[in-house]
């Protein structure tokens, strides 16, 4: 289910002294099942554009289409919206709340009318999927879990509607790196499986590692979108809007640089060893 952002435009309080565009006329379309990394500096616009996809708030102007269909039109039904696109926001953990593991994940399909046959299968499905044990930790306090295991407790529970859209803030803030490393694979096996990710990072490692394709917004606009190495052959640009480089793709910008052959759409670690292991093989054999 195609998303269509067309003029998207919100400003927050307007016709004040302390009126601010936040999204200023942007047009994006993503495609079913692709894996959208969207980056900028603080106050770039990102989470009020998520916000907006989510139908969380209406736009000052501008249409969102899921489907083919306005979301913000009269008679649209906002119940369906929200078993079809999943949010997590920024350290989702914080809002957990039921008594057990089991009745949190199971919030969601009971808020949106799933039967209650039906609300047990979901609770297994997104906890497998999150790769938590169903019998060892459905009739624990989530508050007794890791804070690996709540944020993927909480996003279990987002998983448990189904949504075919999963929208994500910053998913590994705060995490540990075998925490981060852990749910960036399993948010790649979500989007392996058919389902739309588009997430927020400040991570130009994750985006390099698992985005299929990259949105850059500076001051309310969107100023790049692509395929990730294309918009980070575009370093000098990125660094004027306060953006680096993925570690990879700094090092293999390096090589070239010495005249080494590195392709150009080298950005991930795997990529990177496999050619360096060819350079160092050629060097041994002249």
């Amino acid at each position: 289910m195609p998303i269509e952002l067309e003029n998207l435009k919100y400003t927050y309080m307007p016709g004040t002294q302390f009126e601010t565009t936040a999204v200023d006329g942007i047009t994006l379309k993503i495609e079913d099942g692709e894996f959208l990394g969207i980056i900028g500096e603080t106050g770039a616009g990102k989470t009020t554009l998520i916000e907006l996809m989510a139908g969380l708030i209406k736009p000052t102007s501008g249409t969102v289409r899921i489907n083919g269909q306005d979301i913000n039109k009269k008679g649209y039904d906002r119940k369906a919206l929200r078993r079809l696109v999943g949010v997590v926001f920024q350290y989702p953990e914080h809002q957990l709340f039921e008594e057990t593991v089991y009745k949190d994940i199971a919030f969601g399909p009971i808020k949106t009318g799933v039967p209650e046959e039906e609300i047990e299968k979901r609770v297994r499905r997104s906890m497998r999927l999150m790769e938590l044990d169903f019998d060892g930790l459905k009739d624990l306090s989530p508050f007794e879990l890791s804070g690996g295991q709540k944020r993927r407790v909480a996003i279990a529970g987002v998983l448990a509607t189904e949504p075919k859209i999963l929208i994500l803030d910053e998913p590994v803030a705060g995490l540990d790196p075998s925490g981060r490393s852990h749910l960036m694979n399993l948010i790649g096996r979500l989007n392996a499986e058919g389902v739309t990710i588009i997430m927020i990072t400040h991570s130009m490692d994750d985006l390099a590692e698992n985005a299929r394709r990259v949105a850059v917004l500076n001051g309310a606009k969107l100023i790049m979108d692509g395929e990730p190495y294309k918009v980070f052959l575009r370093g000098g640009e990125l660094k004027e809007t306060g953006l680096g480089l993925p570690v990879v793709a700094k090092m293999a910008s390096m090589l070239r640089e010495r005249g080494k052959n590195v392709p150009e759409d080298v950005i991930k670690m795997d990529d990177f060893e496999r050619c360096v292991e060819g350079m160092l093989k050629r060097r041994v054999n002249d």
